[in-house]
């Protein structure tokens, strides 16, 4: 909805807004607020009273099922009422005719005086009212890991649109960013919790709470593979890695272990200033050069080579229907950084 610099200005702003935890170097899903004390709930304003003719009767009746004077003088809708709706049945089951004429002529702004001082209608459940379970000051993980597959969104479209480097660079920037603060890349100490361990929420007086496989696991495998450069533009592969970072690469050989579609566990020998994963099961080892190329390297020793980014239509379609025809993927990627 927002254009490229429009979405800039959002992430920008963000950093420097009350949803920002500087502890957790990460984002709360409301801002933090104090809650009202229990004696600074349900509290009738002494101007509303005095303007309504049906609640100074029954202040001077003493009939309670509607309000209550307490010893300090103050008035208070009957506790017994959750909603509206009750409240509404009470004044209408009130002496009709001692009061009948004056609940016609004051139902509404009565219901209105309610409403104003429960404002029900800015309920939001937990997040408002609870000091976990993604309540007050609560960091809500699947929500930051939205954030950053969003970011990630807007950094593509910018590359997409052909927007000035400056203006890309920025929201990659902010990318790198947000993806810090997400427990993966934090110490055990500082998230409270196995780092690599999917967590709902972190409180604002504690480490994270509440493991499981939360939602947050499906957007960070989404943003991992389009950062790793992985795009799907009608039905071709295209191997685009420029939020990857050379840091990723190694320093020293390796070796990666995959499971094939046969279900065979394989090693593959790695080299300095390569790195390697799956897709459809098939490994794609990244190799860093001053080129863009890709070897499709097939069962039976046969290789194809594809000048540039992009995998062929009718080899794409081997790949997604797990044909295991295909070994592996050589893809060499030039990076900026």
């Amino acid at each position: 909805y927002l254009s490229s610099s429009e979405s800039l200005e959002v992430v920008s702003a963000l950093k420097h807004s009350a949803l920002f935890r500087a502890d957790q170097y990460s984002y709360l899903l409301y801002p933090d607020r104090r809650l009202p004390l229990f004696t600074e709930k349900n509290n009738i304003p002494s101007e509303k009273v005095r303007g309504s003719e049906l609640l100074a009767m029954l202040v001077a009746d003493k009939e309670t099922s509607i309000v209550i004077r307490d010893t300090t003088g103050g008035l208070h809708f009957h506790g017994s009422f959750r909603n509206a709706g009750i409240l509404e049945s009470a004044l209408e089951s009130l002496d009709y005719d001692k009061y009948g004429h004056l609940v016609r002529k004051e139902k509404a702004m009565i219901l209105d005086i309610y409403e104003k001082i429960f404002d029900h209608q800015s309920f939001t459940g937990r997040s408002g009212t609870f000091y976990a379970y993604e309540g007050l000051g609560s960091i809500y993980w699947h929500m930051v890991s939205k954030l950053l597959l969003a970011s990630q969104e807007c950094y593509f479209r910018a590359v997409d649109d052909g927007e000035e480097t400056a203006l890309s660079e920025q929201l990659k920037e902010h990318y790198c960013d947000i993806k810090a603060g997400i427990g993966t890349y934090k110490s055990p100490y500082l998230y409270g919790a196995f780092p690599t361990d999917a967590y709902s929420h972190t409180p604002g007086n504690s480490g994270a709470r509440q493991p499981g496989m939360t939602g947050q696991v499906k957007e960070d495998v989404i943003s991992r593979m389009r950062e790793l450069g992985v795009n799907v533009e009608e039905g071709r592969i295209r191997f685009d890695p420029s939020l990857l970072s050379k840091d990723e690469f190694l320093t020293a050989d390796d070796h990666f272990e995959y499971v094939t579609v046969a279900g065979k566990t394989e090693q593959l020998s790695l080299l300095v200033n390569q790195l390697a994963f799956t897709f459809c099961q098939v490994p794609v080892v990244y190799t860093l050069a001053d080129r863009q190329e890709i070897e499709v390297v097939f069962y039976g020793a046969d290789v194809l080579h594809i000048p540039g980014d992009t995998v062929d239509l009718n080899t794409s379609n081997l790949i997604f229907s797990r044909s295991g025809v295909i070994k592996l993927l050589r893809v060499s990627v030039r990076l900026q950084s």
